[in-house]
């Protein structure tokens, strides 16, 4: 039986092929997981890294959680892709949540780990009960948390991007500003938020460059396994569900 990692490879042997560009470099990657919250799920992403393993990624990375939590879990995973694969793994730290000197211990634990990359979020906010409230002592946005981190080591980080502009910003301006600032904060690169629409991707990218943001601008990309949760979590995150994409997908959510 052909592995996903297979049909990966074969699928864009062929892409390169039909385009006439057999000898062009194959796009760089990387994969995003969430911690495990089962034993089950646990040996699921193993074998999942294993199989993606074989597509050469640029990087791994592992969610801190929502809220600011699940970032034992996500230290715990990322260590051990750093010690027992040949990948390079990226931590997801979200300042949500943590104090100032608790995301600098992380930071620092990290580094000792041999871990040189960071994803730096400022994080969703949580309901406002108990421990996960923002804490006032930590990093406000995503570019103090960056700016945190330059001071810790010298990481290489990535930070996120909204072609469709966050769902709490006041405008697209404000969303490029913010940005620009974590760039200059010292983020090598961004990520998008997924989308469904390359016009919306290509579109944010020059914007992007005529506001002076020179840095690499890596989209994002959400592979559909069941499309009612996706389009959930689309409007969550405010990316927008062509109605193309919705045809393809009638009458298919238990398949």
């Amino acid at each position: 039986m052909m592995t996903a990692a297979q049909a990966g490879e074969r699928l864009l042997d062929h892409h390169l092929r039909s385009v006439g560009l057999p000898d062009a470099p194959q796009p760089t990657v990387s994969f995003e997981f969430f911690p495990p919250k089962s034993a089950r799920m646990e040996q699921t992403l193993w074998q999942s890294i294993d199989q993606l393993a074989r597509l050469n990624p640029d990087f791994v990375s592992v969610t801190h959680g929502a809220g600011g939590s699940g970032g034992g879990r996500t230290f715990e995973i990322i260590t051990r892709i750093h010690r027992d694969t040949p990948l390079t793994a990226a931590a997801h730290l979200t300042c949500v949540g943590l104090s100032r000197g608790e995301a600098d211990d992380l930071a620092r634990a990290y580094w000792r780990a041999g871990i040189r990359r960071i994803v730096a979020l400022r994080g969703d906010l949580p309901d406002l009960v108990g421990r996960d409230r923002p804490d006032p002592r930590g990093y406000g946005y995503a570019a103090d948390l960056v700016a945190g981190l330059m001071r810790v080591a010298d990481f290489d980080i990535s930070v996120a991007a909204y072609p469709e502009v966050h769902p709490e910003a006041p405008g697209a301006d404000f969303d490029l500003d913010t940005l620009k600032r974590k760039i200059d904060a010292g983020a090598a690169r961004a990520i998008t938020q997924f989308f469904f629409d390359n016009d919306t991707f290509l579109r944010f990218r020059d914007r992007a460059q005529a506001a002076g943001i020179a840095a690499p601008i890596v989209p994002g990309i959400l592979p559909i396994t069941n499309f009612s949760r996706t389009v959930e979590f689309a409007r969550k995150c405010g990316a927008g569900v062509p109605d193309w994409l919705a045809g393809l997908f009638e009458d298919l959510d238990d398949d």
